[in-house]
């Protein structure tokens, strides 16, 4: 049968444990779960016009899409497009034509400018290239086993410095958010962010499936957090990173290498045999923090930009 491309039924388990699986199959060194899609979904801020898609063939969903506006970006007119194919099912179109709907879309949204990150295989940039994308920067995903590699000693913690986790901040997450929000101004990448809306952070963030609030760890200082990582689990034995940052009047104190250290011994115990993370290709901090936890580079992605007329 002809693939057809159509919208995300969030709310149809076989949907978005199918979109689920294409994107663990193409990448699996993220977490995606059936329950994060749909909160994805459904919590995306209206702003952002998020619109998922899914290429079906014979009634099986082999490829995916995410699509939706830069809305909290300080630049309009930014589209974002993400688009996988399972990799046992491509060369049937599917990618093209979740393309060409995702354009479309944007297109009418008002974008004038696209932004997708392609995995860095020859296929996949022939793919972007031939369709009027060039490369611009790359980020590296990186894995941690857990489970037979020995974590460093943990840092000392600095006199004044407390580390909690995340549950510890359950009746007011707000200092978390403050955080967030200024780690996010310095974060690499294409695409200016901000987070300005504590309900919309609540509902889209704090109330994420993966979000793990046990081994989210922050160091802090007279009662607040100054420096964080963020832990995502998949309720197994899988375990990522979703950001780790310090507060500018706090760097240079080795606060962000002691929180996610902390993090990952708490992980350990709890069963966690993977870890991965992921780094800018220019974020030399972070990449030197990684190293030294004993990560390692198991594939790159390279975001590809279209200009628009």
């Amino acid at each position: 049968m002809a693939v057809i491309v159509r919208d995300l039924r969030p709310d149809v388990p076989a949907d978005t444990e199918g979109f689920a699986r294409v994107r663990r199959l193409a990448l699996p060194y993220i977490l995606f779960t059936s329950d994060s899609i749909r909160h994805d979904a459904l919590h995306m801020p209206h702003e952002a016009r998020y619109r998922p898609l899914i290429a079906e063939e014979d009634g099986e969903i082999i490829g995916t899409a995410q699509v939706h506006l830069a809305h909290d970006s300080t630049e309009p007119g930014q589209g974002l497009l993400n688009i996988y194919v399972r990799p046992d099912r491509t060369g049937r179109g599917a990618g093209r034509l979740l393309l060409r709907a995702a354009e479309q879309y944007l297109t009418a949204q008002g974008a004038t400018r696209l932004l997708s990150w392609v995995l860095d295989e020859p296929a996949n940039r022939a793919f972007a290239e031939r369709h009027g994308y060039r490369s611009s920067r790359s980020a590296h995903f990186l894995r941690l086993d857990l489970a037979g590699s020995a974590l460093p000693p943990l840092p000392k913690t600095p006199p004044g410095v407390e580390l909690r986790t995340a549950a510890d901040f359950a009746d007011d997450p707000r200092p978390l958010f403050e955080l967030d929000a200024e780690t996010l101004l310095d974060e690499p990448g294409d695409v200016d962010c901000a987070f300005r809306d504590y309900e919309a952070w609540i509902e889209q963030h704090w109330k994420h499936p993966l979000l793990d609030r046990d081994l989210t760890v922050a160091a802090c200082v007279a009662g607040r957090p100054v420096a964080f990582s963020v832990a995502y689990t998949d309720g197994g034995t899988r375990y990522t990173t979703a950001m780790t940052g310090t507060a500018r009047a706090h760097r240079g104190r080795g606060l962000a290498k002691l929180a996610k250290s902390h993090s990952l011994y708490r992980a350990r115990v709890a069963g966690v045999t993977e870890a991965f993370t992921g780094n800018d290709a220019g974020n030399a901090p972070m990449i030197a923090i990684n190293k030294w936890l004993g990560y390692e580079i198991c594939a790159t992605e390279v975001r590809h930009v279209r200009e628009l007329d």
